[in-house]
């Protein structure tokens, strides 16, 4: 098997509220939304982020647990310290709970957002070139 990853899928629990989260307040395009189903949205090169309304994803896969503080994290990487609070601004902006960004021990700023189903994005600079794979 290849090392590689083409969709993450957020089953969410409001697929209307997701969506004006991600599309309204952050911005982002829908490559396909069908209505009370799904939106999803081109996250990278060949890389799509899905947001799943949890009847229909409970459909296909079974139950979804939900509650407390999920055990991944999402990383958006970029350029500098000052994009990563203007990030964070953004996504505070969008309704997100957002932890402030700080310096580092490992060198790099950074700081999260939890997006309303309580997925966790890191905002981060990486000075380090695994930081810089995928900026554009």
């Amino acid at each position: 098997m290849e090392p590689r990853l083409n969709f993450v899928t957020f089953v969410v629990a409001d697929l209307d509220r997701a969506r004006r989260f991600y599309l309204d307040g952050l911005g982002w395009t829908a490559a396909l939304d069908v209505g009370g189903d799904v939106v999803m949205i081109h996250v990278g090169n060949k890389l799509v982020l899905s947001l799943w309304a949890e009847a229909a994803a409970r459909a296909e896969i079974g139950e979804v647990a939900r509650g407390g503080t999920l055990p991944f994290t999402l990383a958006h990487n970029v350029a500098s310290p000052a994009e990563v609070d203007a990030v964070l601004k953004t996504a505070r902006a969008a309704g997100a709970s957002v932890s402030d960004a700080k310096q580092r021990d490992w060198g790099g700023y950074t700081g999260y957002f939890s997006d309303p189903d309580g997925f966790r994005w890191e905002v981060a600079f990486n000075p380090y070139p695994i930081g810089g794979v995928n900026l554009p």
